[in-house]
């Protein structure tokens, strides 16, 4: 299944322009799986578009967020990560270095259900995080 190509066709559907920057700040979130801030976007994409600003990837990334594309991930930290939008999962995070690792669990889907099933709330979705120290970090602590 190619994401950014469906990724693509649901910014025309919803009437969003494709600039060129547009395009390779999804496929940067796409291809990267350590929940990018805005500013590492910035930094890893300012070679490819010296104009480009981190404005420009904030207004981006909010303009993915309001057609459903990116989810803005806020842990009480300092900046936001920004996670591009697949099936549903999980996070752990690193208390350490602030890494964050998507796992999936299908099991916990039922929650939703059982919750508003327990309260009689109309439940709309619900996150989950794991806290911990990451393999490096762990490693580290050892020595």
């Amino acid at each position: 299944m190619n994401q950014l190509k469906e990724a693509l066709d649901t910014l025309k559907e919803t009437g969003v322009r494709i600039t060129p920057q547009r395009h390779a700040i999804l496929e940067y979130l796409i291809n990267s799986m350590s929940h990018p801030t805005a500013d590492e976007i910035y930094k890893a994409l300012e070679g490819k578009f010296p104009n480009m600003s981190v404005a420009t990837v904030y207004n981006n990334l909010r303009v993915f967020r309001e057609v459903g594309l990116v989810k803005e991930l806020t842990y009480g930290d300092a900046s936001s990560r920004f996670d591009f939008v697949t099936t549903n999962h999980y996070h752990v995070i690193c208390e350490n270095c602030g890494k964050i690792v998507d796992f999936y669990y299908p099991g916990l889907d039922e929650v939703e259900q059982l919750a508003s099933h327990v309260t009689g709330f109309k439940v709309d979705n619900h996150r989950m995080e794991i806290y911990g120290s990451c393999p490096e970090c762990s490693s580290k602590e050892v020595h």
